[in-house]
């Protein structure tokens, strides 16, 4: 079980290592504050990005930061709080929650249909904020290449447009760079290494949970992926060449 976790992690690692490399995500100096919402992707990347700084020849600092959404039953109650923070101590990283009242705003104060996009977009604002109170002149965000795939193909579906995330994104007003490390990673790795990583996942209490727009996509790629099992390769293939061209050194 240990050197199955080992590969799968020093798999990863390699990813992050060469997503930081190929988009020049990282210069010496730069703090990041990691989105660390408990799920499996942000300690994934967590992990991976504490071990990168141990060598990479850029030296970096790391804020880990945990927004708190507010919900009934809040998903940071005391333990998981605390286990996401005793994790982040065993990595030598501070851990900050930042409490919210975006899940009653969201799902009381302004109910919507899809209320996932004013949720993102509340919880980024949150992020950001938290971001530069730490001073931290960078953010890094959780999306694996399943998400990149995944969004591309909502933003085809209910947009009309060919889009997705981009690797690095510099937001002007807040002055932050958001970077986005496991661009290389599949999910099904993730997934795999979670299950066998030092860490407890937070579990999602987000009603929206499992019936969103992006679970849709999720589903029907996992359905065409049954009949041709390189189709997910395929598509992110077609969007490194085509959307996500690294840039020129």
């Amino acid at each position: 079980m240990g050197n199955k976790r080992d590969e799968l992690f020093k798999r990863i690692t390699g990813q992050v290592r060469k997503a930081l490399h190929d988009y020049d995500m990282i210069q010496s100096g730069d703090r990041l504050a990691v989105g660390l919402s408990g799920g499996k992707d942000s300690l994934t990347l967590l992990t991976a990005l504490a071990r990168l700084r141990e060598y990479y020849l850029e030296k970096f600092e790391i804020e880990a930061v945990t927004i708190d959404l507010g919900f009934d039953v809040s998903e940071f109650g005391s333990d998981s709080k605390n286990g996401l923070t005793e994790y982040c101590n065993s990595l030598g990283i501070r851990h900050t929650v930042e409490k919210t009242h975006i899940g009653e705003v969201v799902f009381e104060y302004k109910p919507e249909e899809n209320p996932c996009s004013l949720c993102a977009n509340m919880r980024r604002g949150a992020l950001n904020s938290t971001a530069k109170v730490l001073n931290c002149n960078k953010v890094a965000l959780a999306h694996n290449r399943d998400d990149i795939v995944e969004t591309m193909l909502l933003s085809l579906f209910y947009e009309g447009r060919i889009s997705t995330f981009s690797p690095v994104t510099f937001l002007d007003r807040a002055q932050l760079h958001v970077l986005r490390p496991l661009i290389y990673t599949e999910e099904g790795d993730i997934v795999s290494y979670a299950r066998l990583a030092p860490f407890s996942i937070v579990k999602n209490e987000c009603p929206m949970n499992g019936v969103t727009r992006r679970q849709y996509a999720k589903e029907l790629l996992k359905e065409l992926s049954s009949g041709n099992k390189h189709i997910k390769s395929n598509i992110f293939g077609a969007i490194k060449r085509d959307i996500l061209k690294p840039p020129l050194v």
